[in-house]
């Protein structure tokens, strides 16, 4: 079996920003709508385990640890108050949510992906989402990403091109580069070809020397302004660490039990008001049909 893990955040951002403005007559629920109707489709075409992570609060414990991280403020109301419809809306359907709080749902992916991954029934494990975040848990052919827009799917070989090291680097790579996505700017001077060329060489931050003269010759020829990045590094190497530590994500077991808590059976009794209230009634005969079928 295949598993399907969806950030539900990254897909309503997509939903309210890339309708058209004035393209409906129910906004304050089209984002959770299309999100519905988006994994309904995914269904329809044959998936049956799937899990749905949601941001039910954009802050989490990164922000305790950095003040810049990404927070809520800017993100307009008419977004931000359809997170708990969506999540509603999911668990009348029957999929598996998890609302984050204290964690985000990123770090509930990658728990869900770790879990299911032990099982030996479990073919394929697909994070559908093109986070750069979620590359570090990329493995083999096994773990992979799903671009759910154009649908190109990100092995590990496909993390070491486009990012020039492997998914276990990935927190480290995004120390030193930044994350602008999460509000945190990396070291100053460091650049995606630097990060990448001393990364493929050290893979982790703490094998990098202070000295630039302890470096390997190559890494220290290859690498423009190599003593300066150096000198850079050694002097703000605290703050990488921390900069890797927010960017890894946390895996917490207890969040399911195994891959058949992501099994789909059938909706709840409530999910056609459900759909009455999104404005989708048509959605509610499509999810009768799957469940006979």
């Amino acid at each position: 079996m295949d598993v399907h893990l969806i950030d539900g955040t990254y897909e309503l951002f997509r939903q309210y920003y890339g309708r058209p403005e004035g393209s409906t007559r129910t906004p304050e629920v089209a984002a959770a709508r299309g999100v519905l109707w988006s994994v309904v489709s995914m269904m329809e075409k044959g998936v049956t385990h799937l899990g749905v992570a949601t941001d039910h609060v954009i802050a989490s414990f990164r922000n305790e640890l950095w003040p810049g991280y990404k927070t809520g403020e800017g993100v307009p109301h008419g977004l931000l108050d359809q997170i708990p419809l969506l999540e509603r809306s999911l668990a009348a359907l029957g999929v598996c949510v998890w609302p984050m709080v204290e964690l985000e749902a990123d770090d509930a992916l990658a728990s869900a992906a770790a879990v299911t991954a032990d099982e030996a029934a479990v073919d394929q494990i697909l994070l559908c989402t093109p986070d750069k975040d979620l590359a570090q848990c990329v493995v083999g052919r096994r773990v992979v990403q799903l671009d759910s827009r154009s649908g190109a799917v990100t092995d590990e070989d496909g993390v070491r091109a486009r990012f020039g090291v492997s998914p276990a680097s990935i927190p480290d790579w995004l120390a030193l580069v930044g994350d602008s996505a999460d509000g945190f700017p990396g070291l100053a001077g460091w650049g995606r070809q630097s990060a990448t060329t001393v990364l493929a060489h050290y893979v982790h931050l703490e094998a990098i020397p202070d000295a630039v003269a302890d470096w390997d010759r190559v890494v220290r020829q290859t690498v423009r302004g190599a003593p300066r990045l150096a000198a850079r590094l050694a002097e703000e190497r605290e703050l990488a660490m921390l900069f890797r530590h927010l960017a890894t994500l946390r895996v917490d077991r207890s969040l399911l039990g195994g891959v058949e808590d992501l099994a789909w059976a059938s909706p709840t009794a409530d999910f056609a008001a459900t759909c009455e209230a999104l404005n989708a009634p048509s959605l509610a005969a499509r999810v009768a049909a799957l469940a006979s079928a």
